[in-house]
């Protein structure tokens, strides 16, 4: 998910930052994948913005959606033309505040932006791993998210929170490790892909599988399946948006043009918009990660991992006191209300303490990456109400 257009940022920026590494699952003991394999080392890109307080209680792990990486907030750079991916919620004065709370945020792994993933160095060869990379999952992710936790020295976070992908993380981590995770804030997120969304996944595998420069996933000293990978993040990015969205901000105007060519040509805007769209993608985003990532997501079901096919029996394992604010937006189709309050009920038959908002918005499911007062002050006011709660 991306914001495709610059926005209002309010409260103050945290600055310039600095990126950061760890390093960890080094042979002879390797990171025990769930699928029977093994990885290692594994590298993961990480920042961290804020300080952690004397008694390591203010810390917030962000975790991010399908597409983002490490950078949340900030600026690595005076030239750098857009700041971190979250900058609207992450920082002094901002609904996270860097002020009060001590902010983490990590490439995942298979990730390309810093983290170990099938674009990076195979020990075994000395080449880019590309589809030798072995398959990971959501748990595998969220669980190198712990080791890099643990590296910071910090036995409980104070929440964790993300939308979309990251959502789902946000959930893995409540059931993988619930004496770790005071709250959680699942954003524009299922417990667990729903058909259609594993169909559109699917489609956007198979774009780029079926590039000619895609090799096998083994294209790194050559040429990229470029064309592949830019057709799925136009399917993709179509998903995100809502049809509201899309009519108020393209309709049927044309490109640059006063009536039809009658030819396969840029004729509508939105064609234009989703071209761009694409073209920008394979600029940041490595295509054998694309795919990885898609498949763990898809593979990703707590009710089998944890709960016997029930939601409710995987929730059994949250502590009774973690709090929990639930987001959606009216106009996400691709994480629907109905979705978060599956997870809502889940948690409420658990008598675990929960608040559930649908926040009201025209921008489809990437409402959560775009400025909003109503999802911005319950962001705040939880966090506030947790840190108050942990000082008792």
């Amino acid at each position: 998910m991306s914001i495709d257009d610059d926005v209002e940022i309010r409260g103050q920026s945290v600055g310039l930052v600095e990126p950061q590494s760890f390093t960890f699952a080094a042979p002879p003991e390797p990171m025990l994948l769930e699928s029977g394999e093994t990885l290692g080392p594994v590298t993961l890109a990480y920042e961290t913005y804020g300080r952690l307080n004397d008694d390591r209680s203010n810390a917030v792990l962000v975790v991010h959606a399908l597409t983002g990486d490490a950078h949340v907030a900030g600026r690595h750079s005076d030239d750098d033309r857009k700041p971190g991916w979250w900058d609207l919620m992450v920082g002094p004065a901002k609904p996270i505040d860097t002020d009060k709370y001590f902010v983490i945020c990590s490439n995942i792994v298979g990730g390309c932006k810093g983290s170990t993933g099938p674009g990076s160095t195979n020990p075994a060869t000395g080449k880019p791993y590309a589809t030798d990379f072995p398959m990971v999952t959501l748990g595998d992710m969220v669980r190198a998210q712990a080791a890099l936790v643990d590296h910071l020295g910090i036995e409980r976070l104070m929440s964790v929170v993300g939308g979309s992908m990251g959502g789902m993380q946000v959930i893995e981590w409540a059931l993988a490790y619930p004496d770790r995770v005071a709250s959680i804030v699942p954003i524009a997120a299922a417990a667990r892909q729903s058909a259609q969304n594993i169909a559109f996944d699917e489609v956007g595998r198979q774009a780029i599988m079926k590039d000619p420069n895609w090799n096998d996933g083994h294209y790194y000293d050559g040429q990229a399946p470029a064309s592949g990978l830019a057709i799925a993040r136009m399917i993709a990015h179509i998903t995100y948006l809502s049809e509201h969205s899309m009519r108020e901000k393209f309709g049927r105007r044309l490109q640059d043009k006063d009536a039809y060519g009658y030819d396969f040509g840029t004729e509508f805007q939105v064609e234009s918009y989703l071209r761009y769209q694409g073209d920008a993608f394979i600029k940041r985003f490595d295509a054998n990660s694309y795919l990885y990532i898609t498949r763990a997501m898809d593979y990703y079901d707590p009710t089998t991992r944890y709960g016997g096919g029930s939601l409710v029996a995987a929730f059994e394992r949250l502590r009774p006191e973690t709090r929990v604010l639930v987001i959606s937006f009216t106009s996400d189709w691709l994480y629907p209300t109905a979705e978060s309050k599956e997870i809502v009920r889940a948690l409420k038959a658990n008598g675990i303490p929960t608040t559930f908002l649908e926040v009201p918005s025209n921008y489809g499911h990437d409402a959560f990456l775009l400025p909003n007062d109503l999802m911005e002050s319950a962001i705040r006011g939880f966090l506030a109400a947790v840190a108050k709660g942990g000082r008792r």
